[in-house]
């Protein structure tokens, strides 16, 4: 057992590792390209740094436990809210940061299309025809909001100074192949192992595979948001912190399980519905003072957050 664990964690850490790399090799190939870096930051980034989750959700669907990605997506966005925002508000707590109120909107009407699918059965084919296209309409209202804001703010058209943090004009083609390439062959192979040994761990203690994609793996695919996260907090930047949430959450439903449900029948289990799609719910929906009024997450809040976490996979192992 301690093996598989072993296993788990080296899966892990080189899904992360690949994740890393596909998006910097993504980005300067796209820039390279002349893609405009706000479209790569909407589109490449988002989609890189969700790598993880779509490659263990396709393998889990294509090995026949499903259970285990639809638990990853639920699990991973209620740490997103309460331990990826709970944390480092704990450590140095939040102020209010901008505008986030449109994407907040989004992300609960996203989650709502989510969990009203679960209700009408599997997540087939076209269930997640559904989730990907509502997830186009959302980057292409956000795409254009974004740039009629540019637009009105600077009038040096073409200037594109928002480059990603991952940009590198001076990088050699050698290196964007390289780290494409490692991403490529590394995310597949951190998934085969995270996936084979969580299942391995899962029928050791005699719990189901969405119980270990609530926990074990929701937990390890949410460390890049709480590593940005943390980053986002130590510089004051909480309008990144916060909407780095959002969008992780949303790319979280519609995307991965939209892409997931093109691959195979997700089966949804009862146990879901009547308890963790409503702890997800009410996680996403506890930020709407956050995000309308403006408060501030203090060390309280942080606390808070961080102990309705703790309390919530206390519950889910019990």
């Amino acid at each position: 057992m301690i093996t598989e664990f072993a296993f788990a964690g080296l899966g892990l850490i080189i899904l992360l590792l690949a994740g890393d790399l596909l998006v910097k090799g993504a980005v300067n190939l796209s820039l390279r390209l002349g893609i405009p870096a706000l479209i790569v930051s909407l589109t490449v980034v988002a989609f890189g740094t969700s790598a993880p989750e779509l490659l263990i959700s396709i393998k889990a669907v294509l090995d026949g436990v499903p259970g285990l990605a639809l638990g990853n997506v639920i699990g991973s966005n209620t740490a997103n809210v309460l331990l990826i925002l709970g944390i480092p508000a704990m450590i140095f707590g939040l102020s209010a940061g901008s505008d986030t109120r449109r994407s907040f909107i989004f992300m609960m009407l996203g989650s709502a299309l989510f969990v009203g699918l679960g209700f009408l059965g599997p997540y087939r084919w076209w269930g997640g025809l559904i989730l990907l296209g509502a997830l186009a309409l959302i980057l292409f209202d956000s795409a254009r909001a974004v740039m009629a804001h540019r637009a009105a703010a600077d009038a040096a058209a073409g200037q594109d100074d928002d480059l990603p943090d991952e940009a590198d004009p001076d990088m050699p083609w050698w290196k964007i192949i390289g780290f494409l390439a490692l991403g490529l062959i590394g995310l597949p192979v951190g998934a085969d192992l995270l996936v084979d040994s969580s299942v391995t761990i899962a029928q050791a203690f005699g719990v189901s595979d969405t119980v270990i994609g609530l926990t074990l793996v929701a937990v390890g695919t949410s460390l890049p948001e709480l590593a940005t996260t943390v980053m986002a907090a130590l510089r004051r930047h909480a309008d990144v912190a916060l909407g780095n949430v959002i969008g992780s959450n949303m790319f979280n439903l519609l995307g991965i399980i939209g892409v997931a449900s093109l691959v195979g029948q997700i089966p949804v289990d009862p146990a879901l519905l009547r308890f963790d799609v409503w702890v997800m719910l009410a996680a996403s929906a506890v930020l709407a003072p956050f995000v309308f009024l403006r408060w501030g997450m203090g060390r309280v809040v942080g606390v808070i957050f961080t102990a309705l976490y703790v309390a919530y996979i206390l519950m889910v192992l019990a």
